[in-house]
């Protein structure tokens, strides 16, 4: 958000957005490459020209979005729906999803851009410049290439496995119709490339526009996200699972930990006490240098879908903050797997909505909002008219994430959970609860579970859960760990239970039927009882009936009461048709992410390229 882009095409000036003087590109087709890379003002443009995919509705939306979802964290979309992206989301998408097409052309243009950086800037003087101030411009902007382009190969294979790979800029005699490249030859060549170019970038403190830019501290965290993606699981063309062997394992966890470690020596610093207020930051545009947020896509103010489509549902009135809303949901079995004290529930997980006049309201048991980002913490605010295009950044890497990743590879690599591992997540879990709970919720909770590897690995997969909630970083997680259809027949099983519960009647429940609140002065009040029993509030007067548009009329006292887990199954035994029509399509073992390549790739490949195996 907040950048002011102009691209120049021959000499025409577009003004494409925002507030802040960054990615101002050259178009890269337009000049003589070595005239744009001799000098750093030239080079930075055209630098700048690699962040633009980033803001194209194939990376905004469909790769940012609709294609790092479902999860056991965040669930959406609808089996039954023809809509492209809900094809995508429920694993029946076809060659001709137009959505595809736009998330991989977006990813290939964004590594043909940075291939030109690249090489331009190889071909510079300025390049190894005596004056150390330009050697060192020109080594952060290829930098910047580098850790962008491999950004974008790790999005591919996520969703693609094996791609082609291209690691030239566009020029006459080079051939750029190529055949599928082995994942693990891709993975290892980005992840060397960004230990080569490392040492040689620069801190975000001395970067103009803070973690709105590639950094050094993100490329040292981007090494060990690629080098776990490397050491991980895949699946293959047969349908089955694969693994990295155990000698290559080793290598990428081992590297994964050292790059982890390296930026915990070098440029450690405290998590901000306040977790929600790391969110809002980037809807009040603060971009602090030093602290949880390493880097986040710059989006402007015309680009980006954070707060539109992911975050707290905003209904759109005279107020200035316009719409707002989410395209997936928190399933309710993800809240009640949060501990009580856990203040993170409350940042990560919305149970309201705000109406036109911004009166809230509770959310229905299966549209829990991401309450990381909401248009109405906007500050400025984008105005009544706002939709789309709300230029609140979209968070890629934080340092809780470095520090996780850190735990992981240490326990992987050791067998065991060292001391090391244990601090690094209990850094994690004192920013989640007050220094009172540090004794029990910290310090005894992880001593329980570091008995050995496999219940140090368990809580791990939990604690990404309630930290990255909403990041949309889990589906991910699960595929390189190979659970991925474990957690969603969890998810599916706790959510029957808790239907089953509800309509047991038992008066032993542990989890509220109903969810009751009230608002006062436009605050809204959930009655605790929603988190630890299925208790009304004290003198709760059940309401009457309902209004002429078929709403529950208020409480005499003031407590509304909705239906929460009773939602999940009808007295006729009857479970949430939303649970199959979200969930359904996961309870395969293993679950199909890959995706076809799109048609119009296929057909360009002069026959180099078809979907073969995964079943297509």
């Amino acid at each position: 958000m907040k950048i002011t882009r102009y691209l120049i095409i021959i000499s025409v000036f577009i003004l494409l957005g925002s507030c802040k003087k960054f990615l101002d590109p050259t178009s890269l087709s337009t000049f003589d490459s070595r005239l744009i890379f001799s000098n750093v003002d030239d080079a930075r443009k055209a630098t700048n020209n690699i962040y633009r995919q980033f803001g194209e509705d194939g990376y905004r939306t469909r790769l940012s979005i609709t294609m790092q979802a479902n999860s056991d964290v965040d669930a959406g979309g609808d089996r039954t729906s023809d809509k492209a992206n809900y094809q995508i989301i429920a694993l029946r998408a076809q060659s001709n999803n137009d959505d595809l097409s736009k998330a991989w052309n977006a990813a290939y243009a964004g590594i043909k851009d940075c291939n030109v950086v690249i090489e331009g800037i190889k071909a510079s003087d300025a390049f190894n410049s005596p004056d150390a101030s330009i050697k060192s411009s020109m080594h952060q902007f290829i930098g910047e290439a580098y850790v962008i382009r491999a950004f974008w190969y790790s999005q591919l294979i996520y969703n693609w496995g094996d791609v082609p790979f291209s690691i030239e800029a566009p020029k006459a005699g080079v051939n750029f119709n190529l055949a599928k490249t082995d994942r693990n030859v891709i993975l290892s060549t980005m992840i060397q490339d960004l230990i080569d170019i490392e040492p040689d970038m620069t801190w975000t403190a001395s970067l103009p526009q803070s973690v709105q830019q590639v950094n050094r501290e993100f490329a040292m965290g981007l090494i060990a996200r690629l080098a776990l993606q490397r050491g991980g699981y895949y699946l293959k063309p047969d349908l089955t699972k694969a693994v990295a062997t155990s000698e290559d394992r080793k290598k990428y966890y081992t590297i994964a930990r050292d790059y982890c470690l390296k930026l915990m020596t070098l440029k450690d610093r405290p998590l901000p006490a306040d977790f929600a207020q790391v969110f809002k930051n980037q809807c009040q545009n603060i971009y602090p240098s030093n602290s949880d947020m390493l880097f986040e896509i710059p989006f402007a103010i015309t680009t980006g879908e954070v707060g539109y489509n992911v975050g707290m549902r905003v209904a759109g009135g005279s107020h200035p903050y316009g719409t707002g809303s989410h395209d997936f949901a928190m399933p309710i079995s993800y809240f009640y797997s949060f501990d009580l004290s856990d203040k993170r529930r409350a940042a990560t997980c919305g149970l309201f909505n705000l109406d036109k006049d911004l009166i809230p309201a509770a959310v229905a048991s299966n549209d829990i909002a991401q309450a990381k980002w909401s248009k109405a913490y906007c500050n400025p605010p984008l105005g009544s008219a706002s939709a789309k295009g709300t230029g609140i950044n979209w968070p890629v890497m934080r340092y809780a994430d470095v520090l996780l990743m850190f735990a992981e590879a240490e326990n992987e690599i050791n067998g065991q959970p060292t001391p090391a591992a244990q601090e690094a997540i209990k850094r994690v879990r004192r920013r989640a609860f007050d220094l009172s709970d540090w004794g029990a919720k910290v310090d005894n909770y992880i001593a329980t579970v570091s008995g050995n590897k496999e219940s140090f690995f368990k809580a791990l997969v939990n604690e990404r859960a309630w930290e990255f909630g909403g990041e949309l970083l889990r589906k991910y997680d699960l595929i390189r760990w190979g659970i991925y259809e474990q957690k969603m027949q969890e998810t599916v099983k706790t959510l029957y239970a808790l239907g089953d519960e509800a309509v047991s009647a038992n008066p032993n429940a542990t989890h509220a039927n109903y969810l009751y609140y009230r608002v006062d002065s436009k605050k809204i009040t959930i009655f605790p009882g929603l988190y630890n029993s299925n208790t009304p509030p004290p003198g709760f007067i059940p309401s009457t009936g309902k209004d002429s548009d078929g709403n529950t009329l208020p409480l005499v006292n003031g407590w509304v009461r909705t239906d929460w887990t009773i939602a999940l199954k009808s007295s006729l035994g009857v479970y949430n048709a939303y649970i199959d029509k979200q969930f359904g399509p996961y309870l395969v073992s293993p679950v199909r992410y890959i995706m076809p390549i799109p048609i119009s790739a296929i057909d360009n490949s002069e026959g180099l390229l078809k979907n073969d195996g995964y079943g297509f």
